[in-house]
């Protein structure tokens, strides 16, 4: 169907176009009769106003973008809930994008939210981004940008990033607290700082206690998956190195290192330890419930929002922004899977 325009309302009813708009507006100099006709026939032709003028106008879409690496994820869906129940509250649409971990495809989706004219952009950066060409472009254009959880230290914009390597730190020694002398670590890709940073911190604390670092019991994962849980606790077993504590890059990891022990009959956490990080739903599910370090994702989504209306709100009125970092705290949550019976 044809879209009603202002001036078939206004013509209709004999008046002229700016005064349809301002009734719709509810400016004062517009009569209560004539109002109350304008806004009855625009509901009987389902007028609805044109976005793409109202944009030229105010120069505001008030839609953003938000770019993450993949939407099943408990964590990343913790803080699409976090932007969405913000960016509501302040008049936004949020246009969801999911690079599924691939850097070609997260540059297309940058290029695709720049020619919407989104109002600013938020984004965790895919475990394949090593070029930040894209990123540049977002900040060259002006348009407000906001990274959060995997991002790239070189990029001068507003951050909202947990403290990995000292939540890391804090993971370890919690199974070295709990009596674990041999501790592997199930690390995340060579790209995202946030495997980078947990990985420095795992070998850290090892230093801090004394323990010498092995790099034959860091294993590193191709994707971050169930699977490639599975696929390292069978080597662990096999290999036989005498490991007795396991600090997993996810949760996600950390299960299914979980289900193979389980399958095989090791006994979790008098046998081998294990812990893993975010807080994932299913880690208070499975047996034994998984120790974990919990990552606040919903707030990580506020903060972010937040900090990007900051910065649109900055540039409307043609004020400099200096971009920030707020830094969110992390918690070890000790469960069954490290705590052994005494």
């Amino acid at each position: 169907m044809r879209e009603t325009t202002l001036k078939e309302i206004a013509s209709a009813l004999g008046i002229s176009i700016t005064t349809v708009s301002k009734a719709l507006k509810n400016y004062p100099d517009v009569s209560e009769k004539t109002r109350k006709a304008v806004i009855a026939l625009a509901e009987e032709l389902s007028y609805t106003p044109n976005s793409f003028a109202v944009n030229l106008r105010t120069k505001e879409s008030k839609t953003i973008g938000l770019i993450i690496p993949e939407v099943v994820h408990h964590f990343f869906s913790g803080v699409v809930n976090g932007i969405i129940a913000e960016a509501e509250r302040h008049g936004y649409l949020v246009i969801i994008l999911q690079s599924n971990e691939s850097l070609e495809l997260e540059k297309k989706q940058v290029a695709l939210l720049i020619n919407k004219r989104v109002d600013g952009i938020i984004m965790s950066l895919s475990n394949d981004s090593n070029d930040d060409i894209h990123l540049k472009e977002i900040l060259r254009k002006e348009i407000p940008f906001v990274q959060f959880d995997k991002i790239s230290k070189l990029i001068p914009s507003s951050k909202v990033i947990i403290n990995d390597q000292k939540a890391a730190m804090e993971a370890v020694q919690h199974l070295i607290d709990m009596g674990c002398k041999k501790i592997a670590h199930i690390r995340g890709l060579e790209n995202p700082q946030n495997a980078i940073d947990r990985f420095l911190g795992y070998k850290k604390v090892l230093e801090k206690n004394g323990i010498p670092f092995d790099s034959s019991l860091v294993y590193s994962c191709k994707t971050i998956t169930f699977e490639q849980g599975v696929e390292f606790a069978k080597q662990i077993l096999e290999e036989d190195k005498g490991i007795d504590g396991i600090f997993a890059i996810t949760d996600l990891v950390a299960v299914g290192v979980l289900a193979h022990f389980n399958e095989k009959g090791i006994q979790v956490p008098d046998q081998i330890a294990v812990i893993g990080f975010s807080n994932w739903l299913v880690s208070q599910v499975i047996t034994p419930k998984l120790s974990t370090v919990d990552q606040p994702s919903y707030e990580m989504g506020v903060a972010a929002f937040n900090l990007l209306l900051e910065e649109i709100s900055c540039r409307k009125e043609g004020k400099s922004f200096e971009p920030k970092i707020i830094e969110l705290n992390t918690e070890v949550i000790p469960r069954e899977s490290t705590l052994k019976k005494r």
